[in-house]
This record gives C-alpha cells, structure tokens and sequence, in this order.
C-alpha cells in the first residue's frame, strides 16, 4: 500500500518552525513550496542552485515555478518518489535576491516517503 505523506527527517537547526506539511500536498509527487521574505531573481532558481537529490546522490528532474507576489518557488518532481527511500531538498546560497543577497548558509532537508 502506497504512502500517502513524506516524512520530514531532518531540518537544519534554526529551520525547524519553517519547515511544515500541508495535507493536500502528502502524494508520491509531492510539491515543494519555498517561501522567502524577499523577492528573489528569477535567472537564480535553476536546477544547479535548487534541486531534489536521492539517496544514491542522483538528482531528479523538477519543475521550477516562481510567484513573484508570494515569494514561492514550487518545487514538482516530473516522477514520482520511490517508496522507502531518503531524499534531500537543497537550497544552495546561489538562489539570490533581486538585490544580489544570498542566503546566509544552504539549506538541506532530509525527507522519506
């Protein structure tokens, strides 16, 4: 029987209250959304800054969509998660701001479905 949630196994430290589930997005595709407190330059969300990498170090080809008014970046797998398998979500500081910040270290989220 297929899973229907993901299981968030590590964040790292100072990003646990961020890092949250919404119920209608628990599926074998599951969606990313990354929101930021500023709006971010498009040419920097890319598939070398932003990407979701498998257990065996391969990274999975995703969809990129940005929300310039929210500040999102969704990030959507273009196959499904294997069951019982470990991924990670990285946000490296190559994803910048308009203004050409970056963010202060990069961000890895452990995550199985």
């Amino acid at each position: 029987m297929a899973k229907k949630y993901i299981e968030i196994e590590d964040v790292p430290k100072g990003y646990e209250s961020r890092v949250k589930q919404n119920l209608s997005f628990k599926t074998g595709k599951f969606v990313w959304r990354c929101r930021f407190t500023t709006a971010l330059d498009p040419a920097t969300i890319n598939s070398d800054n932003l990407y979701v990498e498998g257990e065996d170090g391969v990274k999975m080809a995703t969809k990129f969509n940005y929300n310039d008014e929210t500040m999102e970046i969704e990030v959507e797998p273009l196959e499904p998660y294997a069951q019982e398998t470990d991924y990670y979500l990285h946000i490296t500081t190559k994803v910048k701001s308009k203004g050409g910040q970056s963010l202060k270290e990069p961000v890895q989220i452990k995550f199985r479905l």
